[in-house]
């Protein structure tokens, strides 16, 4: 809020069903679209186009802007019933491969769609009725293009507004990007990479997880490593725990259940379970570097365990159900292409 007072050269635009270009004086002039039976009798201006229609199986375009400028904001809430089923890409300046391929709630840090969970932090928010909001600051240079895919089996209808800047970028802005990975289950004795092969200079900012737990007892004693600039055997990083990554302490255990929180830059969620067809515990957790971005010059990869207990006091090797998200900034243009699974792969039971 350092600068909320200063004049700026930037223009705002906005892009949703009502402004499909976010053109200046353009907006609130559909004479079609989803609304248009109930403004039937108001006319033009009265909420016409307020979402779209996504066929099954179908990818649409929900923003292709050219310019410079900056995207600020992104809203967006579907009538999805099924988790994992929309996946949202985003380009910068023209590329043919995304910086960002994300399913949608994971993006959000709320995997558990149906039971979407409140998250109140600076980056993210997640509002009732699954009201998804981001803040990611993400520069463009010649323009960026956002797109949605529709895995469902049924038309699905989207609301979302994209707000954007448009203006000359201060000198050294890097671009956005965020890769989806997921493995389940993780091999024994293997370790969960959350981002390998990344070149270039830039700043890792944030780390979302989904993580079904596949053994009773704790689950979070991995370390998270951050190899940088050259790192081989041994990271230049080296965490504690998984639940000290995430900013808690033992367990997040208070009276021996777990306890959820959301705050400015650290989180926890657990998905609901019962007694029948819900029986294996599953954690949402994230972590936003703001004020403490990892900064690295040539290259990074970001590894977690998975370690719970045996007897004795040893440490067991798990072999969990792990997602996560990666968010960083890159001095290029970065393919996140190739770690999403298929249809089948994304699917959570």
């Amino acid at each position: 809020m350092d600068d909320l007072f200063m004049l700026s050269h930037f223009e705002t635009r906005s892009i949703s069903a009502e402004n499909f270009t976010g053109e200046k004086g353009k907006a609130g002039m559909a004479t079609e679209g989803t609304g248009a039976n109930a403004a039937r009798e108001l006319g033009i201006g009265w909420k016409v186009s307020p979402s779209i229609r996504i066929p099954a199986g179908e990818t649409i375009t929900l923003a292709d802007v050219s310019g410079e400028g900056m995207i600020t904001h992104i809203w967006m809430t579907d009538t999805c019933k099924k988790n994992r089923r929309m996946i949202l890409r985003m380009y910068w300046d023209g590329s043919d491969t995304p910086s960002v391929e994300v399913p949608s709630c994971d993006f959000f840090a709320a995997t558990d769609y149906q039971n979407a969970p409140l998250i109140n932090s600076l980056m993210v928010c997640v509002n009732p009725k699954r009201a998804f909001n981001c803040y990611w600051q993400m520069p463009f240079k010649k323009g960026f293009k956002i797109t949605m895919e529709n895995l469902f089996n049924e038309e699905v209808t989207l609301y979302y507004q994209i707000d954007y800047q448009l203006g000359a970028l201060p000198r050294g802005s890097a671009y956005f990007h965020a890769q989806f990975n997921r493995t389940n289950p993780l091999p024994y004795k293997e370790v969960y990479t959350i981002l390998d092969g990344v070149k270039g200079k830039g700043h890792y900012v944030g780390t979302y997880m989904y993580w079904g737990v596949n053994n009773n007892g704790w689950w979070g004693e991995g370390e998270i490593k951050f190899y940088m600039d050259g790192d081989k055997d041994f990271p230049t990083i080296c965490g504690t725990g998984t639940e000290d990554y995430f900013c808690g302490a033992w367990n997040f255990d208070i009276g021996g259940k777990y306890t959820p929180f959301s705050t400015a830059y650290s989180g926890l969620w657990i998905s609901p379970t019962d007694e029948a067809y819900k029986s294996n515990r599953r954690f949402s957790l994230y972590r936003w570097h703001i004020k403490d971005p990892i900064r690295f010059n040539s290259d990074l990869r970001v590894t977690i365990q998975a370690l719970g207990w045996r007897t004795e006091g040893r440490y067991l090797p798990l072999q969990d159900d792990i997602s996560s998200v990666a968010y960083f900034y890159l001095d290029r243009v970065y393919d996140v292409s190739g770690t999403m699974p298929d249809k089948d792969g994304l699917e959570l039971l």
